[in-house]
């Protein structure tokens, strides 16, 4: 029987901490020996950590990045690493070196430089022009990276026809909802129609804005999933790959007779590799293998999310030298979720809630809070804001006095709640937390230098509607009450002015999210946003405040990126233009 062990080491890098990234290189490389592989991967830019961005215009970061590639090397013996790095020739190029026996024996570089969306590697890389097959013996395989097997004629396919049996891609592919469903299909079809086995490799955890979900898959000859890494985790596939079955797959599919690709300016290149595959009878005594038939992927939309929020949040404090979050808790139910996450990221011992009362504070606000610290066990510090605000409005009274109430009271509030939660992080050196979700950000329904202060912004791009029902499943997934069932049932209010409720100014969410949907991530224009059923003056309205609150994303905190199209990294548009859409 024909067959090839591969390890697949599904890592967390972080950007720029090369000896902190080989560290864990060379634990997983120590790790997935035990199991005797005849191929050790990890994920694209593994050295570097993804994505760099301007650390690539910095030529001692590429240096640096080179020598820690060096130090992997050492480390390599009688089997093959791939590893993600940047490679420099007359240009620098995002590239996987394949390592064997301590020497670099080839580098592949990346052909399809993704430049849309949240990816701008045409900035920083040149691609490259060839597409090797490496040689082990009597098996053949191919190396890519990432937007190369999203090309149903790319490099992948060219190098299937070129006799490749299984092709490892290494990946930083970032999260986004329903992006893992739609990738396993992608790479069931690329593999089914070139009859080769897929190893998709990705990295995982959090950068900046961005998540990377992990979720590694290996896909046989037929399009058929037959391991899964774990999504969000750290995590390991050792497998065996049977080749012979590959063979007469392709025995039996003539199209592959018939195929011919355009390699461009591209070259096809055969690399020799002087090493023997170790067959599995040989390794029968070695420990079981890890592998998971099943995708691992969760099928409630609202659970991926969540560990999605965590695994950002946790990585986005611990990252960047925090060990401490703070919270302004106001009894909502986005300060509420927001909470649970951070408890979840960090530990309820490193978070603290601070409560800021005011004079339309309600009872139940309070209330709320106390039961939601109970709950999740942590600390809430109340420091009330009446007195603050009364002496905002006794200063201001000279110039403001005669001029009826308005927002400008209402933000007063909210800029003296960010003053006290900056306040604590300076003192303590706590991460500021923020709570505002995508619908209020979209419509600019949050207060600069007030609720919007803070270092990062957990559920930035987290619709209202769907942060309902994340605290609905985290309720049900804890089988306890964690988010309390009054903040889940009242109407959502800012509370500050009387009987204020958030319907005064906006849309029900229920109304307000689907038009939201149509007009940031779809791109749909006025007609056809009123052609789903909505109501013109209230299409017009939503679209209008959007359009005006450019200005208030830009200053905000950067937050995770859940839906397809975020702002900031995704959704880039000008504050100053005269473009209407109605």
């Amino acid at each position: 029987m024909k067959t090839v062990r591969i390890a697949l080491c599904q890592m967390n890098p972080t950007v720029g901490d090369f000896s902190g990234n080989v560290k864990k290189i060379v634990k997983f490389i120590e790790d997935a020996g035990a199991y005797k592989p005849d191929i050790i991967a990890f994920p694209e830019l593994a050295v570097t950590g993804y994505p760099p961005e301007d650390l690539l215009l910095k030529p001692q970061f590429i240096e640096d990045n080179l020598n820690a590639l060096k130090e992997i090397q050492k480390k390599v013996g009688d089997f093959i690493v791939i590893a993600g790095f940047v490679d420099k020739k007359d240009d620098i190029y995002n590239a996987a070196a394949v390592i064997h026996n301590k020497k670099i024996v080839d580098v592949y570089h990346k052909i399809r430089l993704p430049n849309y969306g949240v990816f701008d590697e045409y900035r920083y890389f040149q691609a490259g022009t060839r597409y090797p097959v490496y040689e082990m013996g009597d098996v053949m395989f191919g190396v890519t990276i990432c937007e190369d097997i999203w090309y149903p004629e790319g490099p992948a396919a060219v190098q299937a026809l070129e006799g490749a049996e299984f092709i490892i891609n290494i990946n930083a592919s970032p999260y986004h909802m329903g992006k893992s469903h739609f990738r396993e299909k992608m790479l069931s079809v690329r593999a089914s129609d070139s009859s080769v086995i897929f190893a998709y490799l990705n990295t995982v955890g959090g950068q900046d804005e961005l998540v990377f979900d992990g979720h590694s898959l290996v896909v046989d000859e037929n399009g058929d999933v037959i391991a899964g890494a774990k999504q969000f985790e750290e995590d390991m596939i050792v497998i065996d790959l049977d080749l012979d079955a590959v063979f007469i797959k392709r025995l039996r599919d003539p199209r592959r007779r018939q195929q011919v690709i355009s390699l461009e300016k591209g070259i096809v290149e055969r690399i020799n590799i002087d090493r023997k595959i170790r067959r599995s009878e040989d390794q029968k005594s070695e420990k079981n293998l890890l592998r998971f038939c099943t995708s691992a992927l969760s099928h409630c939309l609202e659970e991926e999310v969540y560990n999605a929020l965590v695994l950002g949040t946790r990585d986005y404090v611990l990252k960047n030298g925090f060990k401490k979050v703070c919270i302004g808790l106001s009894g909502g139910i986005d300060s509420s979720i927001v909470a649970a996450v951070a408890v979840d990221a960090v530990g309820k011992e490193n978070v603290t809630g601070i409560f800021m009362p005011s004079p339309y504070t309600s009872k139940e606000s309070r209330e709320d809070v106390d039961e939601l610290s109970k709950n999740l066990g942590i600390k809430v510090i109340e420091e009330p804001i009446s007195d603050i605000f009364e002496t905002y409005l006794k200063t201001l009274k000279s110039e403001l006095g005669n001029l009826p109430a308005d927002a400008t009271e209402e933000n007063l509030q909210a800029r003296t709640r960010g003053n006290i939660l900056m306040a604590f992080s300076n003192k303590f050196g706590w991460l500021v937390l923020t709570t505002g979700n995508k619908s209020e950000m979209s419509v600019g329904y949050a207060t600069l230098y007030g609720d919007m202060a803070g270092g990062f912004a957990v559920i930035k791009d987290v619709p209202k509607t769907l942060v309902y029902g994340i605290c609905r499943w985290k309720n049900m997934n804890e089988g306890r009450t964690i988010i309390p069932e009054r903040v889940l049932c009242k109407e959502p209010s800012a509370e500050l002015k009387p009987d204020q409720k958030d319907i005064d100014t906006l849309p029900p969410y229920e109304v307000l999210d689907p038009i939201l949907k149509a007009y940031i991530e779809e791109d749909k224009s006025f007609d056809e946003i009123i052609n789903m059923g909505c109501e013109e003056e209230c299409a017009k309205k939503v679209i209008k405040m959007v359009d005006a609150s450019e200005y208030k994303r830009r200053q905000a905190p950067p937050g995770i990126k859940i839906t397809p199209r975020a702002f900031g990294r995704d959704r880039r548009f000008p504050i100053t233009n005269k473009y209407k859409s109605y």
